[in-house]
């Protein structure tokens, strides 16, 4: 992997706490290569509601992007790696209005 530094954090599945993405590399690399990279599944929601765009589940040994079906690619790029980087600590401007990041 590249463009990686390590980070302590605790929250995180042991697969991606050792590593943090650089902003650099959260944002030019192909999607798909980074979700390979840290084995960060991307699923599809049965939220339909145009107003859901996109979660992350952190769990014990793995992260999940779970992201409504229908969603235009554009859209499901960069949340996507909004919310990857919201999970793993990467510091980001914050997406446009009408965007914006909950936890539960």
């Amino acid at each position: 992997m590249t463009n990686f530094d390590r980070v302590r954090t605790s929250e995180l599945p042991t697969c991606s706490a050792q590593l943090v993405l650089s902003a650099e590399h959260l944002l030019k690399a192909p999607l798909s290569d980074l979700l390979a990279e840290l084995d960060v599944t991307l699923d599809e929601s049965s939220i339909t509601d145009p107003s859901f765009t996109g979660a992350a589940v952190v769990t014990r040994d793995r992260v999940i992007l779970s992201m409504r079906p229908d969603q235009p690619d554009c859209e499901r790029d960069a949340v996507a790696r909004a919310l990857l980087g919201h999970v793993l600590d990467v510091p980001l401007s914050p997406l446009p209005e009408p965007y914006r990041m909950s936890e539960v």
